[in-house]
């Protein structure tokens, strides 16, 4: 098959594709990987070919979050989606509508490209809807690859509700005006696959998924990071239990001092009173503030989870969806601050409920809060048993190479 990724410029929406992208092409299927121009050094770092599109001007800012710290500042929770307070869902539809819309420019290049290499299968992040359009115009079969919660189906599912108990005609749909600027040109009329996928790839538990009516297709979503030149001292056992203190690479999560009120040197000091080896992957603004590193403490800049997670005891972070996944693949005990901005809160919580870890919100993220949950973390085994409990849930659902088989097979029942 010939297979086309749509991904969203951001690392934290490339990084969960990889796994699935890497399984096609050792499996002898041609992979292409379709980014904004800005980008493509995400796609091509991972050994995967990439296929610059998109409007440069359009998403320069989209693209900047990835290596500007202030960008990633101006992250917030307006995306985040809470489903047992709901009463706002109609401000983030729109607000969701909007995000969506950032692409509408760029599908005249999307349904170029794929005219000119004819992919079988089209694989879309579900932010980058003009791919679901380039694949009907095209005649390939197409599907969402989610990288967290499917904020997108549940709102769609409330929108559509509303308009049916209010009786309200097609037209008045806010949808169409999403869409139509896309489908009038190729004479196509609206169809909810355009928006939502023939099918969506899930990599979330069993246990996280929203209560959404869609054909969801489960896949483990295995962990990865990024690549590094690994240190000696990464594959060394530790002489005392190893915690790695992270912040993501998403953004959202490195405002977790600003927000706590805690610095990262009350934290440092918090984590370095304890008989442990930290290990804080933090940027340099963080690493210059401290004045002395204690001798128990490794400050680094990055290094990729799933390399260094398989020597931790414990984690610290805020809920993201690729730091959970490394966690749970590695059964390590996860103390979780989240920091909602999509899925994060849903996360911290899915891991307490689980036994796996504690959960921390920011409002009582203290020192003297932090060091008492550590502690608890890394004395009482049920913690180690609950990690163990979720990974053997995570293993469950299909590889990314046990799904080929079924993607075969969907793509030959959609494809025209």
């Amino acid at each position: 098959m010939r297979v086309l990724f749509a991904v969203f410029p951001a690392v934290a929406h490339v990084h969960p594709i990889v796994p699935l992208a890497w399984a096609l092409q050792n499996a002898g299927h041609e992979v292409r990987v379709a980014i904004h121009p800005d980008a493509v050094d995400l796609v091509t770092d991972a050994g995967l070919a990439a296929v610059p599109l998109g409007d440069r001007r359009r998403l320069a800012g989209v693209v900047e979050f990835n290596s500007n710290q202030d960008q990633l500042d101006t992250l917030d929770d307006s995306l985040s989606l809470d489903t047992a307070d709901a009463s706002g869902w109609e401000a983030q539809w729109e607000m969701m509508r909007n995000v969506l819309s950032v692409y509408t420019r760029s599908c005249p290049t999307w349904v170029a490209f794929t005219e000119l290499w004819r992919p079988d299968l089209v694989l879309w992040d579900p932010f980058c809807v003009p791919a679901a359009v380039a694949a009907r115009v095209s005649g390939a079969a197409q599907a969402r690859v989610l990288w967290g919660r499917d904020n997108i189906g549940w709102l769609r599912e409330r929108s559509r509700e509303q308009l049916a108990a209010r009786g309200a005609a097609p037209h008045e749909d806010p949808v169409l005006s999403l869409m139509d600027g896309m489908l009038a040109p190729y004479g196509l009329e609206y169809e909810e696959e355009l928006l939502l996928g023939q099918w969506t790839i899930d990599p979330m538990p069993q246990g996280m998924r929203l209560p959404v009516d869609q054909r969801y297709v489960s896949m483990r979503r295995v962990p990865y990071n990024g690549t590094a030149a690994l240190a000696d001292w990464v594959h060394e056992r530790p002489e005392r239990p190893r915690v790695c203190l992270t912040l993501g690479v998403g953004g959202r999560g490195r405002q977790i001092f600003r927000q706590s009120g805690v610095s990262f040197a009350e934290v440092v000091e918090a984590v370095s009173g304890l008989d442990v080896e930290l290990v804080a992957t933090v940027e340099a603004d963080h690493r210059n503030s401290l004045a002395a590193v204690p001798d128990n403490v490794r400050l680094v800049d990055y290094v990729p989870l799933n390399h260094l997670l398989p020597t931790c005891s414990a984690i610290i972070h805020h809920g993201g969806g690729g730091t959970f996944a490394a966690s749970v693949a590695h059964r390590v005990p996860q103390l979780v601050t989240p920091m909602p901005f999509w899925g994060e809160t849903a996360t911290a919580q899915h891991v307490a409920d689980a036994g796996a870890g504690l959960r921390l919100d920011s409002a009582r993220f203290t020192p003297d809060a932090l060091r008492k949950g550590l502690t608890r973390l890394l004395d009482d085994p049920s913690f180690q048993e609950g990690a163990a409990a979720l990974h053997r849930e995570m293993q469950e659902a299909p590889s990314p190479a046990d799904l080929l088989p079924v993607l075969q097979e969907l793509t030959a029942r959609h494809r025209r």
